[in-house]
């Protein structure tokens, strides 16, 4: 697949993330998001379940535990390069969701719906900080593995994904991590997700740009 995505041109990238609020991003599901002074996304949930009520059983307690939360792009794509950096507290789980039109809805209810997560649904590009899941950061999840040594734990990394309708293509710290061309059916649009994946997740994100290399076509009304 790596001769089949188009070149992209030299200088057009532009911020997704203002760097000062959530202007055009839009939060999915109950996670805490804080811009600090120096422009860092950060990304935490409430660890608290004490909201659920007692006696708490041990399903209802795994359910809340497992409930995602995202906060997705109020815009949609078509092609494009995505550069992220981000830092993850270990353990940690954490991802980026390309071209979701279901923002996530399925995964955000009590008890989540994980046939029905972007991950199956569309693509979502793991982040893995010693989580006990065998998929690593910089995998499409469910569908290709990368190689494991590609993410410092406790230090930024930055993670780049291609998004073609040809094909996904994701690097981390500068590898090769994963290549697939696509599933038939899945959508080749979208809005992009940053995922807290369960109430362990506290997750730092910076320089989010964006290279749009088609831009998405309105549709008529």
């Amino acid at each position: 697949m790596c001769g089949i995505l188009a070149a992209a041109p030299a200088a057009d990238w532009k911020p997704l993330f203002n760097g000062k609020d959530l202007q055009g991003w839009e939060p999915r599901g109950d996670g805490i998001w804080a811009v600090t002074k120096d422009g860092t996304l950060v990304g935490q949930r409430d660890p608290d379940p004490s909201k659920l009520g007692w006696p708490l059983s041990w399903q209802k307690f795994h359910e809340w535990l497992s409930v995602q939360a995202w906060l997705y792009t109020v815009a949609e794509f078509d092609e494009y390069d995505l550069h992220v950096e981000y830092w993850i507290r270990r353990p940690g789980n954490s991802g980026v969701s390309i071209r979701d039109q279901s923002r996530a809805r399925y995964g955000l209810q009590m008890p989540a719906d994980f046939t029905r997560t972007p991950s199956r649904l569309a693509y979502e590009i793991q982040i893995n900080s010693q989580y006990p899941d065998p998929i690593l950061t910089g995998s499409i999840y469910a569908l290709v593995k990368a190689p494991a040594g590609l993410q410092v734990d406790d230090e930024w990394n930055s993670m780049d994904i291609e998004s073609r309708r040809s094909g996904i293509r994701v690097r981390v710290n500068g590898k090769l991590a994963a290549q697939h061309p696509g599933v038939e059916g899945r959508p080749k649009t979208g809005p992009i997700g940053l995922q807290l994946h369960d109430r362990n997740t506290l997750i730092k994100f910076r320089n989010l740009r964006i290279r749009e290399i088609s831009p998405v076509v309105p549709q008529s009304r």
